[in-house]
C-alpha cells in the first residue's frame, strides 16, 4: 500500500562467510547484477544507491555499515539501499524470480546472524535515504523491535504510523507483472554454480 507522497526505503546487511575473493562467494558476486538487473525492471521500483568508486548509480552517500561488523574479520558486508513504491513491490520483487533464487542460496555465502537482515521505513517521495541513516535503522529494529520508524514484512506500517496488512493479492499480481521481465534473467542463472 502506497501513500501519496512516500516511498519505502530497504537497506539490508549481512556478513560473507569468506573474503570476496574466495571461492565460497563466487556463487553471490555473479548473482549480484542479475538481481540488480531484476530489481530495476520489477514493477514499483524507484531507485537503488551505487557504491563509491563502481560503475552504476551514483552512490547515496558514503557507504557505511552497523556496528554488527565490528570484531568480525571484515571491512565491509554485503548491503544495499533501495527506494521502492511500496511493501507489496518490494515484497513480489524480494519473494520471486531471480532474487528468491538468491535467497534460497544465501546460506552458502552468507553467517547466519543475530540482527535483522533488513529493516523498512518511509521516506517522502523526492528524497533518498543515505548509507549512515540505513545503517541506524538497522541497529534501531535491532535494539527497539519494529515500529513505524523501523520496521520488517512481518510487521508493516504506514507512513502516518498505523500498522498495516501487506495486500498478498496485490503481490502475487506484482509477482506475476514482473515474470516476463525475468525470464532471460533466470536463464542465465542456470549457468551460475552457487
Amino acid at each position: 500500500m502506497n501513500a501519496a507522497g512516500f516511498h519505502l526505503a530497504m537497506y539490508n546487511f549481512g556478513q560473507h562467510v569468506a573474503p570476496l575473493d574466495a571461492p565460497e562467494v563466487q556463487g553471490f558476486l555473479r548473482r549480484e547484477p542479475l538481481n540488480f538487473a531484476a530489481a530495476e525492471m520489477a514493477s514499483g521500483f524507484v531507485g537503488r544507491s551505487g557504491y563509491d568508486g563502481e560503475p552504476g548509480p551514483e552512490s547515496w552517500g558514503v557507504q557505511v555499515f552497523p556496528r554488527f561488523l565490528e570484531g568480525s574479520r571484515f571491512d565491509t558486508g554485503p548491503s544495499s539501499l533501495s527506494l521502492w513504491w511500496d511493501i507489496e513491490s518490494l515484497m513480489a520483487f524480494s519473494y520471486a524470480g531471480v532474487h528468491a533464487e538468491a535467497l534460497k542460496n544465501a546460506r552458502n555465502w552468507n553467517t547466519k546472524n543475530d540482527w535483522p537482515p533488513l529493516v523498512l521505513w518511509w521516506v517522502e517521495a523526492g528524497q533518498r535515504p543515505d548509507w549512515t541513516g540505513a545503517a541506524a535503522k538497522l541497529e534501531f529494529l535491532h535494539d527497539h523491535g519494529a515500529g513505524p520508524q523501523a520496521f520488517t514484512f512481518k510487521q508493516p506500517y504506514r507512513p502516518d504510523g498505523a500498522p498495516v496488512e501487506i495486500d498478498r493479492a496485490r503481490v502475487k499480481a506484482l509477482v506475476e507483472a514482473n515474470a516476463p521481465g525475468q525470464s532471460d534473467l533466470l536463464a542465465q542463472l542456470k549457468h551460475i554454480p552457487v
